[in-house]
């Protein structure tokens, strides 16, 4: 049996996300393995919720947001660069390799680019194997909605902090 990774996908609202959209209404082919939780901004997803896809059993993680210099923030997507260098540095740390994350840029008419990016990140997790903390992964997206849930109460507390 083949490994299949199990792939959690931070995109971004505005770019990445509609990106997402239009890969799956002009029947763009992906690879199936990337469960995409919605963001209003990369630079919004803090590095607990990385944490806490892989402690609930995906194998890697990518986070996606709008090209530097197009975010609908400003600035954020610059945010969200200096905390995926900061997360690959604790990765690294912590013994785990750092390619089980990715950073990708694409903007909303990018379909097409951001299937690529999809299909080279599960390829290369497949090569690097399972995360072997699979074990409290559940297929029926009880511990994905938990995830879910956590990403919106942030999302909502930002939101009032606004």
């Amino acid at each position: 049996m083949s490994f299949e990774p199990k792939i959690v996908g931070f995109l971004c609202n505005w770019c990445s996300y509609r990106a997402a959209d239009l890969a799956g209404t002009a029947r763009i082919k992906y690879p199936e393995n990337v469960r995409i939780i919605r963001v209003m901004c990369s630079g919004r997803v803090d590095p607990s919720f990385v944490f806490k896809a892989l402690s609930l059993g995906a194998d890697a993680v990518m986070v996606a947001g709008c090209h530097p210099g197009e975010c609908h923030y400003l600035e954020q997507n610059y945010k969200a660069m200096r905390r995926f260098h900061i997360l690959k540095h604790t990765l690294r740390a912590m013994g785990l390799e750092e390619d089980r994350v990715r950073l990708v840029w694409a903007s909303a008419a990018e379909g097409q680019l951001l299937a690529e990016h999809i299909e080279k990140f599960v390829a290369d997790v497949k090569k690097l194997g399972p995360l072997n903390w699979g074990h409290n992964w559940a297929e029926n997206g009880d511990r994905l909605h938990a995830l879910e849930a956590i990403v919106k109460e942030h999302e909502e507390a930002m939101e009032v902090k606004s």
